[in-house]
């Protein structure tokens, strides 16, 4: 299999072999590595979900069905259950969207930027401010919004991709969406 299929966001159509899946790997780590930390707002957390994610794939490959669904819903659907998992073992109330550090606001390599091209730090830093409104309305959220919204928007999947992931009907997944914007908006103002 070459790595044009591999890395064809639309389908797979024929099992991976070992070669394939370290192509696949390749092509979706970084993506799936960065929703787990938008999801759990932990560098180390994240980097254990995307190795569990892409560890129970690789054992799993025998029972992926090739039904020209995309391969990366099913990686981002057991990225997903290994977050739930997590947070489960943990009992802890999942900030989805990450939490806003101290540590971001002093990264010598963040202010090296802002000090070379101000305008575009000023433009920045009022998206980053809005976004992280946006964050703390959306953590007030109930989960099933968070999920939808956080694979709508920040992970750009489609409501099929969606309903793949979570395994929800496409309807149910437009109807959670149109609820928690609506949410989202009473919550913003």
């Amino acid at each position: 299999m070459s790595l044009k299929t591999v890395a064809d966001p639309i389908n797979v159509s024929q099992p991976l072999d070992e070669q394939a899946f370290g192509q696949l790997y390749d092509a979706y780590y970084s993506k799936i590595f960065g929703y787990a930390f938008r999801r759990v707002g932990d560098y180390d957390i994240a980097r254990d979900v995307a190795a569990e994610t892409f560890l129970k794939a690789f054992l799993n490959l025998k029972k992926y069905r090739f039904e020209g669904h995309h391969i990366s819903a099913w990686l981002y659907k057991i990225a997903t259950n290994e977050i739930k998992l997590f947070f489960r073992n943990q009992k802890y109330r999942p900030d989805l969207f990450g939490q806003l550090s101290d540590d971001m606001l002093s990264d010598r390599e963040l202010l090296t930027v802002f000090e070379r091209e101000k305008n575009e730090a000023e433009r920045q830093m009022a998206d980053y401010e809005a976004f992280a409104d946006v964050q703390r309305h959306l953590k007030t959220l109930d989960i099933k919004y968070q999920e939808v919204i956080a694979l709508k928007y920040f992970e750009e999947k489609s409501i099929a991709e969606i309903s793949l992931i979570l395994d929800k009907p496409e309807g149910t997944v437009k109807s959670l969406l149109s609820r928690g914007i609506d949410y989202l908006r009473q919550k913003c103002g």
